[in-house]
């Protein structure tokens, strides 16, 4: 099915956090539905609010707000802003494919850059190595952190579970050059799926680790709403071997259920898989990340002006 691409026109662009288990004060997405097509994403009930489906739809459905730059300025303007942190992608994510096309992100980044304001960005894609020539000042003033999503580096499992980003390969990377060029990056093995994936932790966190990451974390799969048929149907087509061991596993992490919408415990989990899953990150972090801390962004630079000799282009 083709993909169908609608320009929107949203009034404001910066949503506030207000979930309580959540480190950032705001985010901002530049698209809504995301081309990537990962079964198990949290965001897919929310294109039903636009009237479209959770499942084909969320993938092949994309909205994009090409004036999200201008309104990014304009809240910077707001009087008697205060900086906090911000989040790029804290729902779809801003380096899906056509970006490559739109540059909607890019030009997000160069505001972020105009106004000295702190930035934090999550993304599955290597496209974000296109925009170094804007990330690395913002990293020489501490205003950037690049998180790259990495559940897989089994490049045969990364084309079922998330199959159009970029390849193992190319996140890797993308991890080697943002840190050749002093930008920091953050690893996230997530979701981890019991049965699928979860064998691959320390793998993941020791690769990401050579390859210069600073720090790694982890999130649980969790198929609340309209993602557990979804996700259902997926391991049905590619994994029926599988597919009740799987589904049986999430169920103990979440109390016989397959979502949890409880703040903390989403992200936590319950019973000995969950435990058996932190209990791992936490034995590589100690082993392939010791001495080594996550970037905290500098907020004290921002001053609500542009600053014309940051512009790039």
């Amino acid at each position: 099915r083709k993909t169908n691409f609608t320009e929107v026109f949203p009034k404001t662009i910066v949503n506030q956090v207000k979930s309580p288990d959540l480190p950032m004060e705001y985010s901002l997405n530049p698209y809504q539905g995301c081309e990537h097509g990962c079964s198990y994403c949290f965001a897919r009930p929310t294109h039903e609010y636009w009237g479209y489906s959770a499942g084909v739809d969320f993938e092949r459905s994309i909205m994009f707000k090409k004036n999200a730059p201008e309104l990014l300025e304009k809240f910077f303007k707001k009087r008697g802003y205060q900086t906090e942190s911000m989040l790029v992608s804290g729902n779809t994510d801003c380096y899906q494919p056509v970006e490559r096309k739109l540059e909607i992100t890019r030009k997000i980044l160069q505001i972020f850059l105009d106004y000295r304001h702190p930035v934090n960005i999550i993304t599955k894609n290597a496209l974000v190595l296109r925009d170094i020539d804007i990330l690395k000042p913002l990293a020489e003033q501490n205003l950037v952190s690049v998180a790259l999503s990495i559940p897989t580096i089994n490049e045969d499992l990364r084309r079922a579970m998330e199959p159009r980003t970029s390849s193992s390969k190319n996140k890797l990377h993308a991890v080697e050059e943002l840190t050749k060029n002093g930008i920091p990056v953050h690893i996230m093995v997530a979701p981890i799926i019991p049965g699928l994936n979860s064998d691959e932790i320390l793998s993941i966190m020791k690769e990401t680790s050579e390859a210069g990451a600073l720090s790694a974390g982890c999130t649980l799969v969790r198929l609340n709403d309209t993602v557990e048929p979804v996700f259902v149907k997926w391991i049905e087509t590619y994994f029926p071997d599988r597919k009740d061991k799987v589904l049986n596993l999430i169920r103990s992490m979440r109390g016989g259920n397959l979502g949890e919408k409880r703040f903390y415990n989403r992200y936590e989990g319950e019973g000995n898989i969950a435990e058996m899953i932190h209990n791992t990150v936490k034995l590589g972090k100690r082993k392939f990340f010791a001495g080594r801390e996550r970037i905290i962004l500098d907020t004290s630079n921002f001053t609500g002006t542009k600053d014309q000799q940051l512009r790039l282009f």
